[in-house]
Formats: structure tokens, sequence, C-alpha cells
């Protein structure tokens, strides 16, 4: 099976569910993909994609323009592909390009699927709300704009048209299915980790000598305003009250440079910022060389509607490490920490985060057992072999 793959991520891309799952697992099991995307910037070269061929173009200049350059270039592919070599027509998270694809796969004659990693329209028109004027005319009404059109297409046709719809989580799933999708026709496909590329030998704590003699607590990921990290710097104050010599690294960045000017704002008004360690984009594997280097792991997901229907790959990702976690009451993670033992859960504030994070600070050597155990259950229960088995079965029953 070979899928015409369109895709909202630029290749190459640090998102497992598609370099791993698509790139590495799925092609053992029989279902290749060439995929059409935006080329990741300051990546001239070769791009590696053992699923199948590359159809990249060039995204240079700004978000806006990144977004016109992928959509047009992806209703050029669908139209210029011959049928004859796919099986299917897939697209991730691009409503807008999801209509074409309907339409290109239906003059096709091919199944026409949607992969719905994220609710992108409700997304975009949240990213305007919150931005407002504050970045520029043109970057309030870009999201504004294509949120609404996005989701008038998404959930007026392309859901209830679709052969098959992906979700993210069983929540995303019951989610969709009040809106009148037929839950017969979605898959929760959750996000996991690729226990092939987690070798604990080959993953040493990061040698840096800004955590020497610090107790490092750790948060990998995205700094944009959705995942509300400033909470971090009210939990960081209240745990240095008790463990003077802690220390916050956050590992990842944000595209939106008003944002992270206000963070570092947030964090100096906590009175922490000489307690915060910015490290910015870093290889995956010399950020998670920083995760092992932390005592417990954080993994912040504000509760609402955007993020509730998600499956968060951090909290796998840091028990695959050996870190117990400190995480909130997403409905995912809090299923991953009840099954796991591994970490603590518990709600997104800074006073409960600080308790949960100095409960594991405190920890006594002997109780250092859900470490073994998180990694136990990721490698059972949330391991990309495991998942691509699954949707591999799923794609012939689809066809």
């Amino acid at each position: 099976m070979r899928l015409l793959f369109l895709t909202a991520e630029t290749c190459p891309t640090f998102r497992a569910d598609v370099a791993a799952l698509f790139g590495k697992y799925l092609p053992r099991h029989g279902v290749y993909s060439d995929i059409v995307a935006g080329r990741t910037p300051g990546h001239d070269g070769s791009v590696h994609w053992a699923a199948g061929e590359t159809l990249l173009c060039d995204i240079s200049g700004g978000q806006a323009k990144k977004h016109v350059k992928t959509l047009l270039h992806g209703i050029r592919t669908l139209f210029k592909a011959g049928g004859a070599r796919y099986q299917a027509i897939q697209v991730r998270d691009m409503p807008v390009l999801a209509a074409f694809g309907l339409a290109a796969a239906r003059a096709k004659r091919l199944p026409f699927y949607y992969w719905m990693s994220f609710p992108m329209p409700e997304g975009q028109i949240d990213l305007a709300r919150e931005r407002g004027l504050s970045a520029g005319l043109m970057k309030f009404l870009f999201p504004w704009v294509s949120g609404r059109v996005g989701r008038f297409l998404l959930y007026r046709m392309v859901l209830h048209r679709a052969d098959h719809v992906f979700v993210q989580s069983e929540r995303m799933k019951e989610d969709m299915a009040a809106l009148g999708v037929d839950p017969a026709r979605m898959t929760p496909v959750l996000m996991g980790v690729d226990m092939e590329d987690i070798r604990l030998d080959d993953l040493p704590p990061a040698d840096d000598a800004r955590l020497e003699g610090k107790r490092v607590l750790a948060y990998l990921g995205t700094l944009d305003r959705p995942r509300r990290i400033e909470i971090l710097f009210d939990m960081l104050a209240r745990v240095r009250r008790q463990v003077p010599d802690a220390l916050l690294v956050l590992i990842g960045d944000t595209a939106d440079d008003v944002h992270r000017a206000w963070l570092r704002k947030q964090a100096a008004a906590a009175g922490v910022a000489d307690a915060v360690l910015w490290t910015g984009w870093l290889p995956m594997k010399e950020g998670w060389r920083y995760v092992r280097a932390a005592e417990v792991a954080l993994s912040p997901i504000p509760r609402g509607p955007l993020l509730d229907c998600g499956s968060p790959t951090k909290v796998p990702e840091y028990l695959a490490l050996g870190v117990p976690v400190v995480c909130n009451d997403n409905p995912d993670q809090a299923t991953v920490i009840g099954e796991s033992g591994a970490g603590l859960c518990v709600p997104y504030t800074g006073e409960a985060f600080a308790d949960a994070a100095l409960a594991l600070l405190g920890a006594k050597p002997e109780q250092a057992g859900p470490r073994a155990s998180g990694a136990e259950y990721v490698k059972t229960q949330r391991s990309y072999e495991r998942i691509a088995a699954m949707l591999a079965e799923v794609y012939k029953k689809c066809l």
C-alpha cells in the first residue's frame, strides 16, 4: 500500500508520529507513503524518507507565506500525481488543503483519509484571539481568517465525507462523534515513543557546567502561548523556598518573538530569572540528554477543549528516558500516569506542581521504582512498533 501523504509539518520533522510512525515503522508492515510538505528551513541537503519519495517545496518567508506556499504546493501535487501509484490520499492537519484532497481523491477514484492530530481551526482562531494586534494586523488577520475558513470546510464537508478519519485520542473521537462524524469511520491513534531511538546507554546525562550542583527540573517542548509556561515560574519560586538550588531547564522555544520576550519578563517578575536555563530548540537526542540530567520531568498541558482531546508525547517520552514525571490532569496524561504509576498527576497550578515536584525531589533512593516501571509500561503500551502494527491493520481493513 502507498499513500500520497500531505502534512502540515515541514520535512524533515521532529514529530515522531510522522517521522517514526510513517517514515520508519509502517513500511515494515507494507504501508509506504510519498510525503508532500514544505522543506524545513535551514535543511538544504537531501532528505531521507525511507517510506517513499519526498515531494517538498521551499517555504522561506513569513508564516503567512509559509502557509500559502504549502497550500499551493499541495494542490499542484494532488492533481499532478498519478492515481495508479497510490491506494489512498491522506491529508494531515490542513482543513483547506483537505477539501482539495477530497476532490482529487474522488476524481482519481481513490479513498480519502483525514488525519487530525489537533483541532487546527480552533487553534488558529484561539491564536488570533490571544495575539490580538500585539504582533501586527496581518499576524492577527491571517490565523483568524484561515481558522474560520478551515472550520467551515472541516466540519461541514471534510470529516463527513472522508472515507476514514484518524484522530488523536478517544476524547477527540467522542468530540467528533458529537458533531455528527460516524464513530465507525474514526480510529484513535495515540502518541508513542520510538523505543529503538531511546537507548539509555547511548544517552548519558547532558554534560553542562550550568547543571552542576543543581536539583534539575526539566521541560521539553514548545513554549507557545497555549502551554502557559509562566505557571512553571510560580512553581519554581515555591520549590526554591525549600530547595534553593533548584534549576528549571526549558528545552524548546516558540516562534512568537513577542511571547518569548513576555515569558522572560514573567520569569524575572517571579524572581527566578537566574534559576531558569533556556536552551532553545536542540537536536532531539541532545534534548533527551538534558532530560536525563533531571530529577523530575514536567509535562504541563492546560485543560480546555483545544488540548483535552490531545495525546501528549511528553509523559511517555520522559518515562522511556527513566525520569519520574509531574504532569497535570489532561485525560491522556492521567491515564498514562495512573496505569504506569511512574509519576504524579495534579492540577496545573504553581502550588500543585511545586508540591508534587518537592515530593519527588525528596524521595528516598528505595522509592525510585517508578523509573523502571515507567519505561516498561511505554515499551508494552506506547511504543511505535506496537502502534504501527495496529495502524497497518486499520489501513488494510479500510482498503
